[in-house]
């Protein structure tokens, strides 16, 4: 199952929508201007996943996971190369560098960081689709691509799809790469397409 030309513009565009709702509150909750680029969105087989994450991600990574639960429901994660993850927790820590190992501090500003981004994101999905998504507690691995792999779950249903959505930060002068990664079973793949034509027809309607 592939995303037709229509399917990938509107996903990026509700997402667009999503990280700008989220670029907005970064930037109140940082006091600094965030901006997040216009996302690029690929669907991949369950099976393709690991391939693809290996082209845009190398090396340990820092993960926030937030289950979400509904009509759609899954498993959604934003992905930060350690590097990366590091960078940002110092602009986010006021220029203070975090240590080898992410003390407390910088664990919870890279879990709230993760949090608004999914809750942004998910939440246009739930309010533009028209569909109700509940969210778990975020939480935060600093662990490899397998060992992301391997925590994944959707209420121990198959896994079949992984919507990854690519983007950068920019803070600053600086540029920060993240991956967005929703993954979901067939049934909620199936219920997202119809949710997303459905707000199609709804735009069509409109105009």
């Amino acid at each position: 199952m592939e995303l037709t030309p229509n399917q990938k513009e509107t996903l990026t565009e509700l997402i667009n929508i999503g990280y700008g709702r989220a670029a907005a509150a970064l930037s109140e909750l940082t006091g600094r201007r965030i901006i997040l680029e216009v996302p690029m969105v690929a669907v991949h087989p369950i099976d393709r996943v690991r391939k693809a994450l290996g082209e845009v991600l190398k090396g340990e990574v820092a993960s926030v996971h937030q289950v979400f639960s509904g009509p759609v429901s899954g498993n959604a994660l934003l992905l930060l190369e350690q590097q990366d993850a590091k960078l940002l927790i110092s602009l986010l820590l006021n220029g203070n560098n975090p240590e080898e190992r992410m003390n407390a501090d910088a664990q919870e500003a890279l879990t709230e960081v993760g949090n608004i981004l999914l809750n942004a994101c998910l939440g246009v999905f739930g309010n533009l689709l028209q569909v109700q998504v509940t969210f778990a507690v975020p939480r935060l691995h600093l662990e490899s691509i397998d060992g992301v792999l391997q925590s994944i779950s959707v209420r121990d249903r198959e896994l079949q799809y992984a919507l990854m959505v690519h983007t950068r930060f920019h803070v600053r002068d600086s540029e920060i790469s993240g991956l967005l990664v929703i993954v979901l079973g067939i049934t909620s793949f199936t219920r997202l397409l119809e949710e997303l034509e459905k707000w199609e027809q709804r735009q069509v309607t409109k105009e």
